[in-house]
């Protein structure tokens, strides 16, 4: 009954936004108000990604757990009874907050989601960059110290990024993104973020926007320090390439860059998610067939077996699996 399945993206309107995802990748945005995120695979209270294609196309990721839960994801484990993984793309054309996502540990105790993600930088405007970690070093007691003095950013590790760049964030890694980048992110199913510093920002609302510092330093990994982005050269033939960005027990995430022509087939017995970031690519089961380009995502079910990527034109993508 499964086939490769596409999904309505859904927008999220962000003070620190923009309009790139209409510009890179032909989404079609409401309004003019800024659209800091498109939620492309979501299974979120409220935010279940709709079918687009399809004999169930109008029907959502949540119907799908609720009814064809073993046969989407195989082995991959639920999330509390929810898909395990959110996709996103992010377009900040302002700086992010400075923020943390709680580990484990912490989350059940602060009443929280624990949050491990990765991204992948698809645009990169010049000098643009991520605050990832801390700078060696940089004590829990003079964190505190520059919270109060407005100079916590001074705190952070600044990791200049290009297109192509990928880095991995686990749960209690400070973090936050530059202005001038279009991100995909893969995360762990989860929505909750505190907010150690703002900017002296206000929200879309023209108040500040909430901080939430108590359950930013019970969070934070104070011995993480000055972590690096994922650079290494794909590696292979003149047909395929490859590279892994992320191995961890909660998803891996692998790139993949094909030839026009070429074709790659698919790990069997696997729920996989593929996202295309350069060319156009075809994804071919035996009962359906999806074509992607730039931006688009196709989740495939694990009890597919025999699906193929095939590279219309040189191409490239991510290839995420759940834990």
């Amino acid at each position: 009954m499964l086939y490769p399945l596409t999904f309505q993206p859904i927008f999220k309107e962000r003070v620190w936004g923009g309009r790139n995802l209409a510009r890179l990748f032909g989404k079609k945005l409401p309004g003019p108000q800024p659209i800091g995120e498109s939620w492309e695979i979501s299974d979120r209270p409220g935010d279940a990604s709709v079918i687009s294609n399809g004999p169930l196309a109008g029907k959502d990721l949540r119907w799908l757990m609720e009814n064809h839960a073993t046969e989407l994801l195989s082995d991959a484990r639920a999330l509390n009874g929810r898909f395990p993984l959110l996709i996103k793309l992010l377009d900040a054309q302002e700086k992010l907050s400075l923020q943390v996502h709680p580990p484990a540990h912490k989350a059940v105790e602060l009443r929280g989601e624990p949050k491990t993600e990765m991204w992948f930088i698809a645009d990169a405007a010049p000098g643009a960059e991520l605050f990832v970690g801390l700078r060696r070093g940089v004590t829990r007691a003079e964190f505190e110290r520059k919270i109060r003095d407005g100079s916590v950013a001074d705190c952070f590790h600044r990791v200049p990024v290009r297109a192509g760049d990928a880095m991995f964030l686990p749960s209690g890694r400070v973090h936050a993104i530059g202005a001038g980048l279009v991100i995909f992110e893969i995360q762990q199913n989860s929505d909750t973020t505190y907010r150690v510093f703002d900017w002296n920002r206000v929200g879309l609302d023209g108040q500040p926007r909430e901080l939430h510092v108590a359950q930013s330093l019970a969070s934070i990994d104070f011995d993480d320090f000055e972590p690096a982005a994922v650079r290494e050269k794909l590696t292979g033939d003149a047909n395929q390439q490859h590279r892994t960005l992320v191995r961890d027990p909660l998803f891996n995430v692998e790139q993949t860059s094909l030839a026009a022509g070429a074709t790659l087939p698919l790990p069997p017995r696997q729920m996989q998610i593929l996202a295309c970031v350069s060319g156009t690519l075809s994804v071919t089961a035996a009962n359906g067939k999806v074509n992607l380009s730039v931006g688009e995502f196709c989740l495939v079910p694990a009890c597919l077996a025999g699906v193929e990527v095939r590279a219309e034109t040189p191409a490239g993508f991510l290839r995420a699996t759940a834990g």
